[in-house]
């Protein structure tokens, strides 16, 4: 996998990837500078080797096996009456399964490994090399894939949106998104100056093409979903549905593997009594296996409970905020039209004052006027 643009060339170069007697799991863990939350710290893994080998079974049993681990980790945690403040969950988010466009569609090493992966880690198909295609074979090589995604009924990560919680934006995105499986990238290790920025390019004898351009490649959106838009739901969906459900089925098999570890089994009998224990013990072995169930769905139906406990909880507290939203902007509409009457008094108040002033009788001046009557008149009598 080309992982250089997140790891700074941390990862094993590709030239001597297939050297070696099988397949290896390489832990890198790079930290990537956040202005929300500080500092993001990444943790990748790369698998140089992959399908290398004549026979690729046993590196799909290395990678399974390496995730279930992970899994029985968090569980070991979960069980502990006191839990490590330092443990630190190692679970696998998403994998970037990485397809060759062969233009005939998924391989059989493609499809085997990406249903067996497929019930435990979210998995974002890619198509390589997407700069040795024209657009129309790009298309061609996308629409095969997904072809065979659909027939084969591969589990991958489809952006799921509810439209009920999401805004519209979010749905467009995601809607957007899923249109664009599998991801078309070009790998790039060549720092060059594009447009007056420093970006990572591949070098062609009559120029460059940027990794991140997405006229030619989805880079851009794939780095996007796993760093920012969709970080958080690719971390809930595995712990909610693919660690949920491999804890389930974990639990079921213990539970039937041994019988007698189950809770409400009954305690080993002495020796003596052996014989009439072993008369009864498929019945007590079928009993403590359904206590066992019980007990499992009664956990389940408490998180359930819990997890709506929590909802409608929220529901609540959004409605009196609400509610409160309202008694505010009824009171200020109160208030504005109080203050419109109180404008539209004074206003008629100042009106009537002034026609008084104007067309009324005004004593001063009406007996000014009659002293000050001009002396002709008397002159005239």
């Amino acid at each position: 996998m080309d992982l250089d643009w997140l790891t700074s060339g941390k990862v094993q170069d590709p030239a001597e990837a297939h050297i070696g007697p099988e397949l290896e799991i390489v832990s890198i863990t790079e930290d990537i500078p956040d202005e929300h939350n500080g500092v993001l710290s990444l943790r990748l893994l790369d698998t140089p080797g992959f399908g290398d080998a004549l026979d690729c079974r046993r590196m799909l049993d290395k990678v399974s096996d390496y995730v279930n681990t992970t899994f029985d980790e968090v569980l070991a945690e979960e069980s502990r009456i006191r839990r490590n403040r330092r443990f630190t969950d190692n679970r696998v988010h998403v994998l970037l399964y990485f397809i060759v466009p062969t233009g005939h569609g998924l391989r059989e090493l493609d499809i085997e490994f990406m249903k067996l992966m497929g019930r435990r880690v979210n998995i974002i198909p890619v198509l390589s090399k997407a700069d040795s295609l024209t657009e129309e074979e790009l298309a061609h090589n996308k629409r095969l894939v997904m072809e065979d995604i659909d027939y084969h009924n591969i589990p991958i990560y489809h952006f799921p949106s509810d439209s009920d919680s999401e805004s519209d934006s979010s749905t467009t995105n995601n809607q957007s998104l899923r249109s664009l499986l599998p991801f078309a990238v070009i790998g790039g290790t060549d720092l060059v100056h594009l447009n007056g920025r420093p970006t990572l390019a591949r070098q062609y004898p009559w120029g460059a093409v940027a990794c991140d351009d997405p006229r030619v490649s989805d880079f851009a959106a794939l780095r996007d979903v796993l760093l920012i838009t969709h970080l958080h739901d690719l971390k809930e969906t595995t712990h909610d549905f693919l660690y949920e459900s491999y804890r389930t089925e974990k639990l079921s098999r213990d539970i039937h593997s041994n019988p007698a570890s189950a809770p409400g089994s009954p305690a080993p009998v002495p020796a003596p009594a052996a014989q009439e224990q072993s008369a009864n013990g498929g019945a007590a072995a079928d009993n403590a296996s359904y206590v066992a169930r019980e007990e499992q769905l009664r956990r389940e139906e408490e998180k359930l409970k819990s997890i709506e406990l929590r909802v409608q909880e929220e529901i609540a507290r959004k409605r009196q905020e609400l509610i409160e939203r309202e008694r505010e902007l009824r009171t200020l509409e109160t208030r504005l039209r109080q203050e419109e009457l109180e404008m539209g008094r004074s206003s008629s108040a100042a009106s009537s004052v002034h026609t008084a002033n104007g067309n009324g009788f005004e004593p001063s001046k009406s007996m000014d006027s009659l002293n000050n009557r001009p002396t002709s008149i008397n002159d005239d009598m």
